[in-house]
Parts: structure tokens; C-alpha cells; sequence
């Protein structure tokens, strides 16, 4: 039983792509944290360095992170580039290592910038926000699910499996073994111009999580996506933004709360899917925008 002030006490959750402290990463990192959970993160600064707002001082992150945690948890991190696929099991064998097991997997990763619209594709953009934003995420996935089979006694699978093939379930369950969240985009709301690379890594993943989520429950494991809607992370600031802010402040103004997200927002909703309390809620994709897509 989960205590109410600190559901996710003792889980050690991994949350990657957590390298600034604006980012939606880092919120939920610290969120996770303050509900109880040990807390590795995962970075890869090379990809800020590309962009307008620039790296964060990781040391500061590192440390805010640090001082959200309860008594007696722990926090570590890890760089890994997760375009490599070679990467995936270095980075949950050191989340494990937090605490002898990994209860909690955020795939937050992605890469932005670098995209174009249909009429300058390119294979080599398509391919690197697959591999950045859809493959990374499934190969972290599924690399907790293997390792959630191996300690309740199902071993590895022999062969691939066929056209509505599953494995013989392990349950039922009491609880949920683990938790894993996706992270979508608005792109089953509104067109994401100049965004089609992003916007389709971001749609295998919504249209996958049913699929996904069904074959993890054989294992105990309950699956969401969460499409956190417009969050500032320092795109919309005039001072860090790589793109036109014309007729932004006007934009928001004319929202339902008169602003636009803030990390934190989908923050609380990924700490309250991670507990017990949200262990109903599976295989949806949730859009969490205030109000915005309507």
C-alpha cells in the first residue's frame, strides 16, 4: 500500500531527456522525486548546444533534482545519445542500479529542430526523429518489459512472434509491476507546420500505445502516452525561440486560462499515472493542454 503523502516510495523511476531545468523532463524528474521515487535521469547536452536557449549547467540540475528527493532516496544520471540503439541497456542497467530494480520508465527523449515540411523531406531527417523519438522509446520499453519477464520466471523469447501471437500472461496481478509513459505531440489535434519529421515519430507512438500496452499487462505493466498540449520550455521566450513569435502573445491571451502550459502541468499528471491511484487508467493516450485543443 502506497502511502498517500509519498505514493511512489522506494520505486526508482528512469526519466529521460532531462538536461534543462525549463524542460518538461526535468519537472517530472523532480515531481517523481517528491512523490517518494529514487531518480535516474538520462542527458544528452549535444542537443541543446543546437539550439537558441543553449545547454543547461547540469551540475544545477543535477542539484535541484538531488534536493527534491525525500530521506533516504537516491538520484543518479547517465549521457547517452539514444539514436544508438547500443546505448538502450547501459542506461537501464544503471537506472536499476539505483536500487536493484526499475519501476518506472518516462521516455521523454526527442529531438526538435532539424525538420522541414513535406516539400523538403528528407530520409535523413525522417530517420533521425524516428530514431531520436519512436525507436529510442520502444527499445527502452522494451528492454524494461524483458527484464519485468525474466524476474517473474517467463525467461526470453525464443522466437519472433507471429500476427496476434502473445505470451502466456504471468498474472493476475495485485498491482502493477511497473509503469511506463510515452510522451505524443498535438499532431491528432491541428497541422504541425514545418514539423513532419517530429510530428510523425510522435504519431507511431500514440498509434502504437494500444498495442503496446496490451502486450505489457502480460507482464504486469501499465502503459500511457501523454500528449502534454503547447508547454513553454523557453520556445515561445523572445530571448531562447527558434521561430516567429508574431501574434503569439495575442494567441495565448485568447486561450481558455490565457496561457500556455508549463512543465509542471503534465508533470503532475505523469506522477499521479505513476502511482496506484492512476493504475486503472491504461493504454490511453492523454492530452493534457488546458483546454487548448478545443
Amino acid at each position: 500500500m502506497q502511502s498517500p503523502s509519498l505514493p511512489l516510495l522506494g520505486r526508482t523511476a528512469l526519466v529521460t531527456g532531462v538536461s534543462r531545468r525549463r524542460g518538461i523532463g526535468y519537472a517530472t524528474a523532480t515531481t517523481l522525486a517528491a512523490l517518494g521515487a529514487n531518480v535516474h535521469i538520462h542527458h544528452f547536452r549535444p542537443h541543446d548546444l543546437d539550439h537558441p536557449w543553449g545547454g543547461d549547467d547540469l551540475d544545477a540540475v543535477r542539484a535541484g533534482i538531488a534536493a527534491a528527493l525525500v530521506d533516504g532516496a537516491r538520484s543518479g544520471d547517465t549521457a547517452a545519445d539514444l539514436r544508438d540503439p547500443e546505448q538502450i541497456e547501459p542506461l537501464l542497467d544503471a537506472a536499476e542500479g539505483l536500487s536493484g530494480t526499475l519501476d518506472i520508465l518516462v521516455c521523454n527523449q526527442a529531438m526538435s529542430g532539424g525538420d522541414g515540411s513535406i516539400f523538403d523531406m528528407t530520409a535523413d531527417r525522417l530517420d533521425a526523429h524516428w530514431q531520436a523519438n519512436a525507436r529510442a522509446t520502444l527499445l527502452l520499453t522494451a528492454g524494461l518489459a524483458r527484464r519485468r519477464r525474466r524476474e517473474l520466471g517467463g525467461g526470453a523469447t525464443e522466437a519472433a512472434a507471429r500476427p496476434g501471437d502473445r505470451i502466456e500472461a504471468a498474472g493476475p496481478f495485485e498491482r502493477p509491476t511497473g509503469h511506463v509513459i510515452w510522451m505524443t505531440s498535438g499532431q491528432g489535434h491541428s497541422a504541425m507546420r514545418g514539423e513532419i519529421s517530429y510530428a510523425t515519430s510522435k504519431a507511431a507512438l500514440a498509434g502504437i500505445t494500444r498495442s503496446t500496452a496490451a502486450e505489457l499487462l502480460d507482464v504486469g505493466i501499465v502503459l500511457n502516452t501523454v500528449n502534454p498540449g503547447p508547454v513553454n520550455t523557453g520556445y515561445l521566450d523572445e530571448e531562447t525561440t527558434d521561430r516567429d513569435l508574431s501574434g503569439v502573445a495575442e494567441w495565448i491571451a485568447g486561450t481558455p486560462f490565457g496561457r500556455v502550459g508549463r512543465p509542471d502541468d503534465p508533470a503532475r499528471l505523469i506522477g499521479w499515472l505513476c502511482s496506484d491511484a492512476g493504475s486503472w487508467v491504461v493504454g490511453q493516450v492523454l492530452t493534457s493542454d488546458g483546454g487548448f485543443s478545443l
